[in-house]
């Protein structure tokens, strides 16, 4: 990635016109050069110049933050983080878990699925509420199946949420989204929380859908996608969005950029064809925008 933000860049970054990005050039307001008739503003310069003109921000907000992906577990999420090579490091606990370490500027982005039953709407109304004075943007990961993985040995009773009384169920972590959507759909279906034989909490998709594999549970809140390749029956419940917050300023640096990049590539919609319960067709799409 260049070390130089061009005009667009620019004006996406501070959400303004090309043309004020123009006119703070012409003044000598903000630093850039040129070359060949274009203008250019170093990347660095220009990082500098926000936190020394900035109001309003955090402390927090302007230190840089560390080259990680925090909140919800996403297979697919995982694989292109690898296999991009993009230097992103990951923490991945669940989505409240990375919306709290994004607040605290602990990561560059945090991937989130958070239902909001009173609007029937997925992350804008949190996103909003927390972080609108913020200078981050919510954008589309994926739109993914989710409902019952269940064990061979179950796959002909466990047909409905209801049948999940007295059955032995793994859950999430209370930080994860899947654990108040799974609480929400009980509660609608008519379970109460003690009529469901809980388990301890997996802390990931992979480790829930492995724990119905392995006998240990009757059956777990996942993705269809896991049930798939576990070869695991899949009852469907739900259609959920998976979301990425990212800091404005982290979106334009080499890691995000490169995991961008790599998600439009060749390779990235060959394991789309090969992975099942996905819905990428809007990648990319910005559902909010802070600050």
């Amino acid at each position: 990635m260049s070390e130089y933000l061009t005009t667009k860049e620019l004006a996406e970054l501070l959400r303004i016109k090309e043309r004020k990005v123009y006119d703070l050039a012409a003044s000598g307001d903000i630093p850039c050069s040129r070359a060949m008739g274009k203008l250019l503003f170093p990347r660095q310069a220009v990082n500098a110049w926000l936190a020394e003109n900035s109001s309003g921000f955090s402390p927090q907000t302007l230190a840089e933050r560390p080259s990680v992906f925090l909140g919800s577990h996403d297979p697919l999420l995982d694989w292109a983080l690898r296999e991009s090579r993009c230097g992103l490091a990951t923490f991945f606990d669940g989505s409240l878990d990375g919306l709290d370490r994004f607040e605290r500027g602990e990561g560059m982005a945090t991937g989130l699925h958070i239902y909001a039953p009173a609007r029937e709407e997925w992350n804008v109304p949190t996103v909003a509420k927390r972080f609108g004075a913020t200078p981050a943007v919510l954008v589309e990961w994926a739109w993914r199946d989710r409902g019952l993985i269940v064990s061979p040995d179950a796959a002909d009773t466990l047909t409905a949420l209801a049948a999940l009384k007295g059955r032995r169920v793994i859950p999430r972590q209370p930080e994860a989204g899947s654990h108040a959507l799974f609480a929400y759909l009980a509660s609608e279906a008519g379970l109460a929380e003690t009529d469901i034989d809980y388990l301890p909490a997996a802390r990931s998709e992979t480790d829930a859908a492995l724990a119905v594999l392995e006998g240990k549970a009757d059956a777990a809140f996942g993705l269809k996608a896991l049930a798939a390749q576990y070869r695991l029956t899949f009852v469907p419940l739900i259609r959920e969005r998976f979301d990425l917050l990212v800091d404005r300023r982290a979106w334009f640096e080499p890691p995000i950029q490169t995991l961008l990049d790599f998600c439009r590539s060749t390779a990235f919609r060959g394991k789309l064809k090969d992975i099942d319960g996905y819905d990428a067709s809007g990648f990319g799409r910005v559902h909010f925008n802070g600050l």
